[in-house]
């Protein structure tokens, strides 16, 4: 009864996909917080917010600016962390997120840039 297979040959205790549960000094298996996985997305959302507010007080260079700086941000921590750890900001595969990003980023410089000075 310790050690009770299931019905797909991992027995209980272990994880589906073959990987070893992280584990402390002492041997004993650690796993982080749920909420510790959503600080990248908090970040990206904090900064993009951000930009929103500088964009309502009517700095419209800077704001997208700000905004696309986020998104880059997102794209970095999409593309060095992993699945497990990036949180909300892993929608689809790893390089779709990472090139929707800095599309995005892109797109908001340009609009940035060509914008007129008021």
């Amino acid at each position: 009864m310790a050690d009770e297979n299931t019905s797909d040959g991992v027995s209980a205790g272990q994880p589906a996909t073959g990987e070893k549960p992280e584990t402390s000094d002492d041997g004993t298996a650690t796993k982080s917080p749920w909420w510790l996985t959503e600080i990248p997305y908090m970040l990206v959302l904090a900064t993009a917010s951000a930009g929103i507010v500088v964009v309502a007080a009517a700095y419209f260079k800077r704001g997208p600016a700000l905004i696309a700086g986020a998104l880059l941000l997102g794209a970095v921590f999409r593309l060095f962390l992993s699945s497990e750890r990036v949180g909300m900001l892993g929608v689809r595969g790893r390089w779709f997120d990472v090139f929707t990003l800095v599309g995005l980023a892109m797109a908001l410089i340009v609009l940035a840039w060509v914008a007129p000075q008021l």
